[in-house]
């Protein structure tokens, strides 16, 4: 059946609005609705505008109604899974693209949102496997194969990453976040000749701008000298003080120094200049415990879990303040929530473990305990790396979806 010539421009109008959703997942979509009933035909059309405009109500009205008449509609799913992610509502935006997949289990665009959910959360791990069946099945996909490198990146999987990454070299040698990741890649797989032509290549590209000193300071960090990456970002400032991230990697630098109320101010900074992103509230709650600031502590460390559930050192700081405070009952609450998103940290279940002993629970109090100890001897502490430095978080790159 021919689409009418609607469908067509919908498409690329959310293409050029940077929908979430790929054109071939909206063509599908509304290939299903057309072949439907007229109402329900009708109403995903209404649910397509709405979407366009930017009413997500409305959208996700029209879409469950389609849905009503017409459970098995693949575009339906899909585009109330668009609805869910840019709510931030991760979860039935999952529920609802594990639908569309299960009815289409061919179509890429479905797998390359699936990767998008489970990246937005950093939950970089789960992300690897749909993002790679998409590049699998379109090896020329940009936006699939990038996010697959970064997440081999972030996993510390760098032979993965450098082989995810290469291929793209000739589109991507001008782009130095690109470069910086297989510099960092190279140099951590022992790949000498690749990371130093990937380094005179952002040398040259990046010339003397804030974001190649950024890049630079942030390879410093990744190598612990932080006196030379202090150096770097104060030279990012003095090119372009209200660069993104600039003064995130500033307070980075004095708060591995211990350097806390010259950290704390840089993160204020970087809030003006992007109060969105979770992280700085996070590291604002770390420096204002660390000041004995704790009521300023328990608030950002509350505001970054607003802007980001799954932030577990956020949720890790608010237990130790609940603990310290005698607020048990929210203390393993705090803590049972880490574990659902970090369940192999030792220092969870160990401080968990002190808390159920102060409640009179002992008998989960020493199953905490011999738990914390098994993970101590078997795996490494993933939260422990992120509070402690030796894991800096790279929300720069974190937030690139190309």
């Amino acid at each position: 059946m021919a689409l009418p010539p609607f469908f067509f421009a919908a498409t690329l109008k959310l293409v050029r609005a940077g929908a979430i959703a790929c054109a071939v997942l909206i063509v599908a979509a509304l290939r299903l609705a057309a072949t439907g009933a007229p109402d329900a035909r009708q109403i995903f059309e209404q649910g397509q505008q709405a979407l366009n405009q930017g009413d997500l109500p409305a959208a996700e009205k029209a879409f469950r109604q389609v849905l009503e008449v017409e459970p098995n509609n693949v575009g339906a799913h899909g585009n109330l899974a668009v609805v869910y992610m840019r709510r931030h509502e991760w979860k039935p935006a999952l529920a609802q693209l594990r639908a569309a997949e299960k009815l289409a289990p061919n179509m890429a665009g479905i797998r390359l949102n699936i990767g998008l959910v489970y990246y937005r959360q950093a939950d970089y791990p789960h992300a690897i496997a749909p993002f790679a069946s998409v590049v699998r099945d379109q090896p020329d996909s940009m936006q699939a194969r990038y996010l697959l490198g970064l997440c081999h990146f972030f996993t510390e999987h760098y032979d993965d990453a450098i082989q995810t990454l290469q291929p793209m070299w000739s589109q991507e040698s001008r782009n130095l976040s690109y470069l910086y990741v297989m510099s960092m890649a190279a140099g951590k797989a022992g790949r000498k000749d690749l990371d130093e032509q990937a380094t005179r290549q952002l040398l040259e590209v990046g010339q003397n701008s804030a974001e190649l000193h950024l890049f630079l300071g942030k390879a410093q960090l990744a190598h612990y000298m932080y006196d030379r990456a202090l150096e770097e970002f104060e030279k990012a400032a003095q090119i372009d003080p209200k660069a993104p991230f600039v003064h995130y990697y500033l307070g980075t630098a004095h708060q591995r120094r211990n350097e806390f109320e010259l950290a704390r101010q840089e993160f204020l900074k970087d809030i003006v200049i992007e109060p969105d992103v979770a992280y700085n509230y996070d590291q604002l709650g770390e420096v204002c415990y660390a000041l004995n600031q704790i009521p300023d502590a328990e608030r950002y460390f509350k505001q970054a879990l607003h802007l980001d559930a799954n932030l577990v050192t956020s949720e890790y700081g608010l237990a130790k303040i609940y603990k310290e405070q005698g607020r048990y009952p929210e203390a393993l609450k705090a803590l049972n929530a880490v574990i659902e998103t970090d369940p192999k940290s030792s220092s969870v279940h160990y401080l968990r473990g002190q808390v159920l002993s102060a409640m009179d629970r002992r008998i989960e109090a020493k199953q905490a305990f011999d738990e914390a100890l098994r993970l101590k001897q078997a795996t490494r502490d993933e939260l422990e790396r992120k509070i402690s430095g030796q894991q800096t978080a790279d929300p720069q790159l974190a937030h690139e979806e190309r």
